[in-house]
């Protein structure tokens, strides 16, 4: 099946992109790396009138630090980041996920602007940059706004942009010394899309932290106050205090009915946190 026929345009700017996207009559889509897009119009999933490439963009392909975070441009593939031509404030967290992203062609050309807006459940930036406490930066008509990761995805394939509005950076927060961090998925094989995903982001030194449990029917299920997940505290060992059946209640406070696909999604986040707290497996509370 070949796609429906569109019109395509490249702003040579971030503001030539906002005034086209402003006055444009019909539907548009945006292109950065066509990882998701290309396959939805070869299937005439989405049929556009127009296509806006943005590749062209500098200020979309920058990466930066500011204020302690990394500001990365929407159009900065996934390859950069497993490179580390970018710089890198989490120890290595970032290029970690990046690089067990698909395949090396596909992170040659995805963008994490692009896998954020298309908000695939699955996808491993949704629910990294959710743990790591991360923010989007969007500009429209109204000018520029901030939203964490977590108000920006708001359900499957749905993102809080208005009209005419795009993302234009992703902001990440260093971690500090001390942080523990970790980013576990289950897949079929190494490639696919994961079915079952766990991240941790915890301070035990300042008794606090963040776990995100991805791969579920909507958002990723966040407790952006995971104390409840080491009986009411985040110390130093917190990898042998992780209380599964407070992740389950979690996942079924989300709606997720199906008791096998919970323990799944239990086991990988309590790998995720062993692993965050270098403790062997074993020696981590079992999943119900």
């Amino acid at each position: 099946m070949k796609p429906s026929p569109f019109a395509w345009e490249r702003p040579a700017s971030l503001a030539a992109l906002l005034d086209r996207l402003a006055t444009a009559e019909g539907g548009v889509k945006l292109i950065a790396g066509a990882q998701s897009l290309g396959p939805m119009l070869a299937l005439r999933l989405v049929e556009p009138d127009l296509i806006l490439d943005i590749t062209g963009i500098a200020e979309l392909r920058q990466a930066r630090v500011e204020a302690g975070a990394l500001v990365l441009g929407a159009c900065v593939t996934h390859a950069n980041i497993e490179d580390g031509r970018v710089p890198d404030l989490t120890g290595g967290a970032l290029q970690r996920v990046a690089s067990a992203i698909a395949y090396r062609p596909v992170r040659n050309r995805g963008t994490i602007g692009g896998s954020l807006v298309h908000a695939d459940p699955a996808a491993d930036w949704v629910s990294a940059l959710m743990a790591l406490g991360a923010e989007v930066e969007i500009a429209g008509p109204q000018g520029r706004r901030t939203l964490p990761v977590e108000r920006f995805v708001t359900g499957a394939l749905e993102v809080a942009l208005g009209p005419a509005e795009i993302l234009v950076a992703v902001r990440v927060p260093a971690l500090p010394p001390g942080a523990a961090w970790s980013y576990v998925k289950h897949c079929a094989k190494i490639g696919e899309f994961a079915h079952a995903i766990g991240a941790v982001r915890l301070e035990p030194g300042a008794g606090r932290g963040r776990a995100v449990i991805g791969a579920v029917e909507g958002a990723p299920v966040l407790l952006a106050d995971a104390r409840p997940l080491f009986g009411g505290r985040i110390s130093p060992d917190f990898a042998e205090r992780f209380e599964p059946s407070a992740a389950e209640a979690a996942l079924i406070a989300a709606g997720m009915a199906d008791p096998v696909e919970r323990h799944v999604h239990v086991t990988v986040l309590a790998r995720a946190v062993a692993q965050a707290g270098k403790l062997p497996l074993s020696r981590v509370p079992e999943a119900a």
